[in-house]
């Protein structure tokens, strides 16, 4: 067994050899954008196989889980040259020659984690990534779960960019505490911060994107790999810009509704969206007030035009009649916090206002944080005056899906 472990040290990234076999209960990665965070937690996980140890590697969604954690486990797997001594199937990794298994699951639904077990022995490790995705209450529960007899001790595994201070990750594992920027160890807690700097795989073209970040909240998160801090308006990357003469193919738009009917108005966006450059670009808005759903379908079919519309889900009977009316109206998917995720994502675009969507303009300009009693902004805005602002999330909710940051791939 010792000569399958022999891996050539050009493989991973130097900062984290340290916690290759570090054993502290607690254990966060945490830091920039593209530091190779998940790849050597992945890499780990499947040395651990070999040895025995059982893992449950768990999202917030749980469609998330095989494009991220299942391919980063299964690469690092290949890079090593240790495929022939796994069983993959779509649920699982098991290590032929350990018994051991690799075990994923969604948060999304809890009963379903608590009937998760591997075929032998009990579970040693949890892997959360995206941690900043995970409510509290998921945590001390995840963290029961490593429970009975084994020969290993237990550990859960957290990877994650750090977000807003009020966030209960800071507030529990760093608030109050001397955390230096790199590798401390303190107790059963591991810290490691990383940011791009320590990844030796990323190319030119990753690191110069990072250092351009213009937004100084997501420069503090991705780029520095710092806990950021929020300044009262939530969206400071947009401007005014005419854009009567943009051309936009139809694959590039994204039309968004929010239901609404006396006190809060219906309201639909219509929007483009260049990956590229990772531009949002706002032509139309259209505001109803007081708008039975035929009402709302009629006016909605000139100015969608036979594109899909995705609407707040929370109303299926709304779309299911929008549909009887000739509208290509379906939900929009939302997860557990999924506002915050949203106002993440949308941060690390430039947003493009056509100067008549003059509803949208207002709501923009208004939109900043609530407070805490302390006075601090907290990770949600003022409720309100937001409609057509969701009305944008949710056209733009399956672009989101994936998320934006940059990802480690392996060598």
């Amino acid at each position: 067994m010792a000569n399958i472990l022999q891996v050539p040290g050009k493989h991973f990234n130097r900062a984290y050899a340290p916690c290759a076999q570090a054993m502290e209960r607690y254990q966060l990665f945490y830091g920039g954008a593209g530091s190779g965070k998940s790849a050597f937690v992945a890499s780990r996980v499947a040395v651990d196989a070999l040895i025995g140890r059982n893992t449950l590697v768990v999202r917030q969604v749980a469609d998330r889980i095989r494009n991220s954690c299942y391919n980063e486990i299964i690469k690092a797997i290949r890079r090593m040259g240790i495929g022939h001594l796994f069983v993959f199937r779509l649920d699982s990794i098991t290590c032929a020659c350990s018994g051991a298994q690799i075990l994923f699951s969604g948060l999304d639904d809890a009963e379903k984690v608590k009937s998760v077990t591997p075929a032998q022995g009990v579970l040693t490790d949890i892997w959360m990534e995206e941690a900043t995705e995970i409510a509290w209450e998921s945590f001390r529960q995840l963290d029961k779960r490593l429970r009975g007899e084994s020969p290993f001790a237990k550990r859960v595994t957290m990877t994650f960019n750090p977000c807003n201070r009020l966030h209960w990750l800071y507030k529990h594992f760093f608030q109050g505490k001397d955390v230096p920027v790199t590798l401390h160890r303190t107790g059963d807690t591991l810290y490691l911060r990383t940011t791009y700097r320590d990844n030796a795989f990323l190319s030119q073209d990753d690191r110069d994107a990072l250092e351009k970040e213009r937004d100084a909240f997501q420069y503090a998160v991705y780029t520095k790999g710092e806990w950021g801090k929020t300044g009262d308006q939530v969206l400071e990357n947009w401007r005014r810009e005419d854009l009567s003469r943009l051309s936009v193919p139809p694959s590039r738009l994204r039309l968004g509704l929010d239901f609404g009917f006396t006190l809060d108005p219906s309201a639909a966006i219509k929007a483009a969206y260049d990956r590229q450059s990772k531009t949002i670009y706002v032509l139309e808005e259209l505001v109803l007030h007081g708008a039975t759903n035929d009402v709302l379908a009629a006016e909605l079919k000139p100015f969608a035009k036979g594109q899909y519309v995705l609407c707040d889900s929370a109303e299926p009977k709304s779309i299911a009649e929008l549909r009887l009316h000739g509208i290509h109206a379906r939900g929009a998917k939302k997860g557990r916090d999924s506002l915050w995720h949203s106002i993440q994502w949308l941060r690390q675009h430039t947003i493009l206002v056509d100067p008549r969507c003059e509803n949208f303009l207002r709501e923009i300009e208004g939109w900043s944080f609530q407070k805490s009693p302390s006075g601090e902004n907290t990770l949600l805005p003022r409720p309100g005056d937001d409609h057509l602002l969701d009305a944008l999330r949710y056209a733009l909710s399956e672009d989101m899906a994936p998320r934006m940051a940059i990802r480690y791939t392996g060598a």
